[in-house]
């Protein structure tokens, strides 16, 4: 299994090095699987001195608080942006790295997809019947935990870990922590390996925790959709807005 990352992990480097700017974009309403994916990719496209930008829509994401907190470090001061605003920057050295997600009606933005056409794909999923089926580069691994897993495992063959900063080490293991629900469920060997990994790199677990937390705004308004629930056929609950 090591030597199949390795050559993942060359793949994109190579991939990396020879395009003039990359962009990095998950499914839609990203979440933070997604958005610590695209730090891995920052981080890599950084060593490799690839300008490299994280596309989504600042308005429909459930990463928001991790965007805010990447967005001050210099480093990320002015790494994201709209997905209408990659379509307009697009161009044929550009490489798109979708990630998290392997279905082409899911990513961020469709338009963008389709105008790239060097892509890359980094996906824990199983893979759907209509997967995006011209990627250059397809790292599919459905026994992963996560597209953080997949991503730290590619980080440690292609950087060293003074190179990998603290906010993109918190982002990818909040990533893995938020797919295993704080490593409860579809954890195995390498998904805390990989976690291990991160916190040797700065991770710090009680600042990612907070990230994880759901703040009272977010639990007073699933306490209403659980007070509005019906029970339908006995284990199937219906609620609608009111």
């Amino acid at each position: 299994l090591g030597d199949v990352y390795k050559r993942q992990a060359n793949a994109l480097g190579e991939l990396i090095s020879d395009a003039g700017q990359i962009f990095v974009m998950g499914h839609a309403h990203a979440d933070m699987d997604v958005v610590g994916a695209a730090a891995g990719i920052c981080c890599i496209a950084r060593k490799l001195g690839t300008p490299c930008r994280i596309v989504m829509d600042a308005n429909k994401t459930a990463a928001g608080q991790l965007r805010d907190r990447m967005l001050r470090v210099p480093e990320y001061g002015k790494a994201f942006l709209s997905p209408q605003e990659a379509y307009l920057h697009a161009d044929s050295r550009t490489l798109l790295v979708v990630v998290d997600t392997n279905r082409p009606d899911q990513v961020e933005n469709r338009n963008l997809l389709e105008a790239c056409t060097r892509v890359a794909v980094i996906d824990h999923h199983r893979r759907a019947a209509n997967y995006i089926s011209n990627a250059t580069m397809s790292f599919h691994e459905p026994y992963a935990s996560s597209a953080c897993e997949l991503m730290t495992e590619l980080l440690e063959e292609q950087v060293e870990q003074p190179d990998i900063l603290r906010v993109e080490a918190e982002a990818m293991l909040s990533g893995i922590m938020l797919d295993t629900k704080d490593f409860t469920v579809r954890t195995g060997e390498r998904t805390f390996e990989a976690a291990a990994f991160l916190r040797r790199a700065g991770a710090d677990t009680s600042e990612v925790k907070k990230l994880l937390q759901t703040d009272m705004e977010h639990t007073v308004a699933r306490y209403k959709i659980l007070q509005t629930a019906s029970i339908y056929r006995a284990d199937i609950a219906i609620a609608a807005p009111t």
